[in-house]
């Protein structure tokens, strides 16, 4: 009688567990959805690594957990820091700096509004030798665990310091630095392999790299913007467009808002340029009797960032007009003095424009509109206070977008970068996998190489 007993209550027991069990998962289901598609979104996120957290001190990023997988080369020294004069320590010391102690400074004035390729370095040297990072973008030690090459080459400063012809040489070291490049990415099995077209070159100066930037074409650029590239070398479908290393410094605890800004309209810089940069000029007629416009020429010497400063934090409205070039570091300088940048450029590129909305924080006018007497005083008064407001407000969100600092933290300017190169790799891997599909196997069949793709850059060098 125990035993049938028993016999029935285990079917009892079992049914009840299952009741149990059905109930809590409904309630949990029920509470999942009611927080809507943002969290779920936000869960996934989480699962794929905690990215916005920095280590602690001596922790090495996880690549497992990174959103890019990225190797470097290691490149000797006269590439990247050995031009700012750094060396390294004893004999094989290696070729890069410990960044857990101190990093190379770099120098000050205009070269640091082109000084990406300096903090994207440090940022990846941070990742693998334990310095505080966000941890987005990670340094892995081979090619096959890696979403993308860096070629770590501080093209921009190359320029500003070595563009110039020094008597006996009959080249510059600017240029000899780049015939050098082209030499060793030629010999690499990296590059063979994929033709180069997953590699990442800096060259955010206009006129950085500019002889190997025809021989580099399938790689990934980082570019202030394609100014001065054919669409065939450079364009939006590859590259990434960086922002400016800003000149004023940030508007720390701003509260200095519409009625505490007297001047409606601020432009300082320079007013006679060459190529799309002639519509300042035209500008300079229309406005410089305006009432609440300040038009007039500047420069960086002198106080000039100083004068800056003051005008654009005075400022309502920031002018940011085409130069020699679409872009210029003035338009990060009105974001960081919460100045509401007014862009009149037609052929710039916006940084991060596929996750930023900047008509939320700027107002954007064709040039053909500006020109037209009357027309952008109208448009610039007819904006009401209320819309300023919120405009300054967004200014003061968005700001830390636009920063390069280090070390790096969440959603600054580096990891912006790193972000958006992310978003190209499932790109990069079709174009990949595209040029291998009539490509025969070597022996080797770690190197599989594009037809000709060494020689082609060999043969091709300045």
């Amino acid at each position: 009688m125990a035993a049938a007993a028993a016999s029935c209550r285990s079917p009892l027991a079992w049914l009840f567990a299952l009741a149990a069990a059905l109930f809590f998962a409904s309630w949990y289901l029920l509470l999942d959805s009611a927080a809507g598609p943002a969290a779920a979104y936000q869960g996934l996120r989480l699962a794929a690594g905690a990215r916005g957290r920095l280590p602690g001190p001596g922790t090495k990023c996880d690549p497992a957990r990174a959103l890019l997988r990225v190797y470097m080369y290691d490149l000797p020294p006269e590439f990247h820091f050995g031009l700012l004069d750094w060396a390294p320590p004893g004999f094989g010391g290696g070729v890069w700096p410990d960044v857990r102690a101190a990093v190379p400074e770099y120098p000050g004035g205009l070269n640091l509004q082109h000084s990406v390729e300096y903090w994207l370095t440090l940022d990846l040297l941070a990742s693998e030798q334990g310095a505080p990072t966000p941890c987005a973008a990670v340094r892995v030690r081979r090619h096959a665990d890696a979403d993308v090459v860096l070629v770590p080459f501080f093209a921009s400063l190359s320029f500003n310091r070595h563009s110039r012809v020094v008597p006996p040489a009959r080249g510059s070291e600017d240029r000899a630095l780049q015939r050098r490049l082209l030499q060793f990415l030629a010999a690499r099995p990296e590059w063979r392999r994929t033709g180069g077209r997953d590699h990442v070159v800096l060259a955010h100066h206009p006129n950085g790299m500019l002889d190997a930037r025809y021989r580099l074409w399938p790689c990934v650029f980082v570019l202030c913007d394609f100014g001065r590239y054919p669409p065939s070398v450079a364009n939006l479908d590859k590259d990434v467009i960086a922002p400016y290393r800003h000149l004023v410094d940030n508007f720390a605890n701003d509260t200095a808002g519409y009625h505490d800004r007297p001047t409606l309209l601020y432009f300082q810089g320079a007013i006679y340029r060459k190529d799309g940069g002639s519509i300042r000029q035209e500008l300079y007629y229309l406005l410089k009797d305006e009432k609440d416009v300040h038009f007039s020429f500047g420069s960086v010497a002198g106080n000039g960032i100083e004068q800056a400063t003051q005008g654009m934090r005075a400022s309502k409205f920031c002018l940011n007009i085409a130069g020699d070039t679409p872009s210029s570091n003035r338009l990060f300088d009105s974001i960081v003095s919460h100045c509401v940048p007014v862009i009149i450029s037609d052929e710039i590129e916006l940084p991060f424009e596929d996750v930023l909305v900047y008509s939320k924080f700027s107002v954007i006018v064709r040039g053909a509109d500006a020109v037209k007497k009357g027309f952008l005083m109208n448009l610039i008064r007819g904006v009401s206070r209320e819309e300023w407001t919120l405009m300054w407000n967004r200014l003061k969100e968005v700001e830390k977008h636009f920063e390069y600092q280090y070390p790096s933290q969440t959603d600054d300017a580096v990891q912006m970068i790193w972000k958006t190169i992310a978003r190209k790799v499932p790109s990069i891997r079709l174009k990949i996998n595209r040029l291998r599909r009539f490509s025969r196997f070597e022996t080797n069949k770690t190197d599989e190489s594009p037809p000709h793709s060494s020689s082609w850059l060999q043969n091709q060098a300045p």
